[in-house]
């Protein structure tokens, strides 16, 4: 036989052997068309997308316009419509360059859609990439999309993906008081939910204003369950570069209400903790000003502290906060007012500032994550294994 016989022979056995390797993938529900674009077609559509969302190897917008679909408008979140803002920065409405469509800033002064941005506008599409922490911004402008959807009476379509921080339900549940946009649900900071989940909780719960109003859909994940690994293939923000950042984020993310630097502005962001004190740790890094991080705090400042790079247990853990608490020795504040806005309680802080350890301040928890538990219970769309 042909050498070209048996290369074609090896070629479908390589095929046939891989084929569920490759059907076991999950599969976004940005990428099942067939299962949304008859809700599409022939409506005027707003679009809540960042750069994670990519459909067929193109971002959405794109897709869509080549499908056919009438997108009329697009909102963008935190760090803008193509991810070129650093965390915290306000945006301006504008024109999308490649497009030409209008682009309605939802960070800023304004997080909820205006009635006069949904008006002409038949439905919308949620499609943005999550990383499972009840800080992540992305999440809170789902609740105000949601609940301007309701008021206007226009559909909502969630494009779900996973979670990957989804094995993990870990933390301080907010409390009402603490209520900000860095947190506006009771539920634990690590919540274990996809986008789509979460939604489902948000609208079942009434925790929008006229919530049973808003007809509210959901495309899932195919080949999914929450002990499903996932990396993500475009990085969610300027800052969580890698899956090693994206597993450290529940913990690292409450440095950002201390004098810590989490290492914006190097190249190891949310990988890194430092403090310009020799005695803090023996890893040493600069922040210097670059497009993520224009001014990062202790810009141009040797930090010492920890590198993480190497770390195995990227379980939510207290452990390193602890750490730089109990070594700090700056004459400021170790933790400033946002902490506890990020923390969705005082408590912790005071716990830490107590002596308590981790194992003590863990047992405060342990109640209301059970509680948590069985309302997450109702509204899953995937197993748990």
């Amino acid at each position: 036989m042909s050498f070209r016989f048996w290369g074609w022979a090896l070629y479908l056995l390589l095929g046939f052997l891989f084929l569920p390797l490759a059907q076991a993938l999950p599969l976004p529900g940005a990428e099942q068309p067939a299962r949304y674009l008859p809700l599409l077609k022939g409506h005027s559509v707003g679009l809540v997308v960042n750069p994670t969302s990519r459909a067929q190897g193109l971002h959405l917008v794109d897709f869509l316009q080549a499908q056919g679909i009438s997108v009329k408008r697009i909102f963008a979140p935190e760090h803008g419509f193509r991810g070129e803002a650093e965390a915290g920065a306000h945006l301006a409405d504008g024109v999308d360059s490649q497009t030409g469509l209008p682009v309605v800033s939802l960070y800023g002064q304004n997080r909820k859609p205006k009635p006069e941005t949904l008006r002409d506008l038949d439905l919308l599409v949620f499609d943005i990439q999550d990383v499972g922490v009840r800080y992540y911004t992305y999440i809170s402008t789902l609740h105000y999309v949601m609940e301007a959807a309701a008021e206007a009476g226009k559909p909502l379509l969630v494009l779900d993906r996973p979670n990957p921080n989804a094995d993990q339900i870990d933390g301080p549940v907010l409390e009402p008081a603490f209520r900000s946009f860095v947190g506006l649900h009771p539920i634990p900071l690590v919540h274990g939910l996809t986008v789509g989940e979460l939604a489902r909780m948000i609208q079942g719960e009434s925790w929008i204003e006229h919530a049973q109003a808003l007809k509210l859909s959901v495309i899932p994940v195919q080949a999914y369950t929450h002990a499903t690994p996932y990396s993500l293939p475009v990085k969610p923000s300027p800052n969580l570069p890698n899956d090693l950042a994206i597993r450290l984020y529940p913990s690292l993310g409450l440095f950002e209400g201390t004098r810590v630097s989490v290492g914006r502005g190097t190249d190891w962001p949310f990988q890194v903790l430092g403090l310009p004190d020799v005695q803090a740790g023996a890893f040493v890094f600069r922040p210097q000003s670059r497009q993520e991080a224009l001014t990062p705090p202790y810009q141009d400042q040797a930090c010492y502290g920890l590198d993480l790079r190497q770390e195995t247990d990227l379980r939510f853990s207290l452990r390193w906060l602890l750490y730089f608490y109990q070594h700090d020795r700056g004459e400021k504040a170790f933790f400033n007012p946002f902490f506890d806005k990020l923390a969705g309680t005082d408590h912790l802080r005071k716990q830490i500032e107590a002596g308590l350890t981790e194992a003590e301040i863990r047992q405060g928890w342990e109640k209301p994550l059970a509680d948590y538990r069985q309302l997450r219970a109702r509204y899953l769309l995937y197993p748990e294994h």
